[in-house]
């Protein structure tokens, strides 16, 4: 999501003249667009910041800014600890950042604007597409679900969707760029409502885009994931087979506490009608480590979850108590040496389950998107399966010209807990 604000802002600073840098020296002014979702994200902020401030001692004409759900978060402990910015932008205030930065250093003021508006969309703005064989597209902003963990509905304000005529056009820009697969992008993406079109429609609309060859969305919310949903990801073929499904806890008291709206057995149900539908689905899920209350017993029953759904991957956090949150004043019950010996846990499970689920892969088949050269070198490319899962493979290029955005068909040899290693099938 962040990716796809920041080319919203590059676009909109391109419309008022302005041109990248190739160098962060070499920029008059500096933009670092930011997360509030955990306490480290923060910190990580603030010692980059300081670390941007130098250049301002030997250019003092460079404008340096904050934008994005730290700088809507928590705005005034930000100017205390970073009293040389120029801007503070909210995610609703981008379209203003032009007016901002020609205000800035006014009487030695920062420009602050960090006002949430729940008509902002920029829907009529075309993000500036970075380039690659996929696209992060937002269909929807803001977040209704108030999780009792989760500070973003008050960083990025109420839901909000996108018309869908805006998405199309957006889209099909992208395909004639040469984009091969887009990213449907939302705090809870499966909410999506815009009039009488629902977001199972929505994937549907997008599918008849010629030249769009893929379809993934994030961040789906368990309890909007409809059968028609379901339906659409088993018939349509661009939708991909990979569904981020984010559990939190495997304990119903703890899912309680966090307010997240579901049961566990509601949950697994879900799961079992999903793989049902879509035999060849792979899923990935978030897990929260270290909530207010959160027992041993909690615990073992995330791991039992876990186990019994056999995600494919996940991401695994440590509790942070963020302010402005419902659980704010319930404060932190558990000790950070717990959660990182509970999170440890979980990462060690999650990694066998993963080798295991891909070394099931062996021998099979898929078509992947090529994406371009791996990281390891030597020769070899690297795409996504439809699962989303990274395969690697050597090409002969003097028998075989591929390049990225094309699709192969590959079989898998070995597999690793992150990665396939493949041959061209």
């Amino acid at each position: 999501m962040n990716v796809a604000d920041s080319q919203t802002v590059s676009a909109v600073l391109r419309r008022a003249g302005y041109v990248s840098a190739d160098r962060v020296e070499d920029a008059d002014v500096i933009l670092l667009n930011t997360c509030a979702i955990r306490e480290h994200a923060e910190e990580k902020v603030l010692h980059r910041l300081r670390e941007l401030a130098r250049l301002k001692q030997s250019r003092p004409e460079v404008k340096l800014g904050l934008l994005g759900c730290m700088a809507q978060h928590n705005r005034v402990a930000i100017m205390e600890k970073a009293a040389f910015l120029d801007v503070v932008a909210g995610p609703d205030s981008y379209r203003r950042l032009p007016e901002m930065l020609g205000r800035a250093g006014d009487n030695y003021n920062a420009s602050i604007d960090v006002r949430l508006d729940r008509a902002e969309t920029y829907a009529d703005i075309t993000p500036d597409y970075g380039g690659g064989v996929r696209a992060y597209v937002t269909a929807m902003r803001g977040c209704d679900k108030f999780c009792a963990f989760c500070v973003v509905p008050f960083v990025r304000g109420r839901e909000r969707s996108i018309p869908p005529s805006d998405l199309m056009r957006e889209i099909g820009e992208l395909a004639a760029r040469g984009v091969k697969e887009v990213v449907l992008l939302g705090q809870t993406v499966n909410a999506y409502r815009f009039g009488d079109t629902g977001f199972s429609a929505l994937l549907k609309m997008v599918a008849s885009i010629g030249g769009i060859e893929r379809i993934r969305f994030m961040s789906p919310h368990p309890g909007d994931v409809s059968d028609s949903l379901i339906e659409a990801m088993a018939t349509e073929p661009k939708v991909q087979p990979h569904l981020h499904l984010p559990i939190q806890s495997g304990s119903d008291r703890i899912l309680a506490a966090m307010e997240r709206g579901y049961t566990v057995a509601e949950y697994l149900a879900l799961v079992a009608r999903v793989r049902a539908a879509i035999p060849a689905v792979a899923i990935s899920t978030d897990i929260i480590v270290g909530f207010h209350g959160e027992e041993e017993s909690d615990f073992e029953a995330t791991t039992d979850v876990m186990r019994a759904v056999g995600y494919d991957s996940a991401f695994m956090f440590k509790y942070s108590v963020r302010e402005h949150t419902r659980a704010f004043r319930l404060g932190d019950s558990v000790s950070e040496e717990e959660k990182g010996r509970r999170l440890i846990a979980l990462i060690a499970l999650q990694e066998e389950m993963s080798i295991a689920r891909n070394r099931a892969m062996v021998g099979r088949e898929f078509p992947v998107l090529v994406e371009g050269p791996a990281r390891r070198g030597g020769g070899m490319m690297a795409g996504k399966t439809p699962q989303f899962k990274t395969a690697i493979f050597a090409v002969d290029t003097a028998a075989v010209g591929t390049a990225a955005g094309d699709t192969v068909n590959v079989r898998v040899d070995s597999a690793s807990s992150h990665s396939l290693m493949c041959s061209l099938a």
